[in-house]
């Protein structure tokens, strides 16, 4: 008899468990789905805006400033951010013809959207090994004793 509360109380806790699962998972999907819809924002705003030359360049600043400190805070919520500004802008790609006039600063920064997230093209990095080799060529000496 004193089985069935205990059993009940069990079951009762594990549903309870379960649930605040579910909830905590849908959030999760939530913020990610969250942070895909404000990349596809930004990045309608990005491709329509026409500003002059030191304020866009501000603007771009300020916006790698972003993404750098959303990587910061929240790796996930940054890769649902990057994954919505490369569907966004390979979106814009597939109808961007001649009637798109983008300045040269809104294409550095969308190939780095475009392919999938690599540094930007400016930043000096270095992939590659560098192999140091070192050749030396003696000629040979004569001594003469007396």
């Amino acid at each position: 008899m004193k089985r069935l509360p205990f059993l009940s109380l069990a079951i009762l806790l594990f549903s309870f468990v379960g649930s605040m699962a579910q909830e905590v998972e849908s959030t999760e999907q939530e913020k990610l789905t969250y942070y895909e819809q404000r990349a596809r924002e930004d990045a309608q705003f990005e491709q329509s805006q026409e500003l002059a030359e030191e304020e866009e360049e501000e603007f771009w600043e300020s916006q790698k400033d972003y993404e750098r400190q959303l990587k910061k805070r929240d790796k996930k919520a940054y890769k649902a951010y990057m994954k919505g500004k490369r569907d966004a802008y390979a979106e814009h790609r597939s109808h961007c013809d001649d009637h798109c006039h983008h300045s040269d600063h809104y294409h550095t920064h969308a190939s780095f959207y475009y392919y999938h997230n690599e540094p930007y093209r400016y930043r000096s990095y270095s992939r590659g090994t560098t192999i140091r080799t070192g050749v030396g060529i003696s000629a040979p000496s004569v001594r003469i004793g007396l």
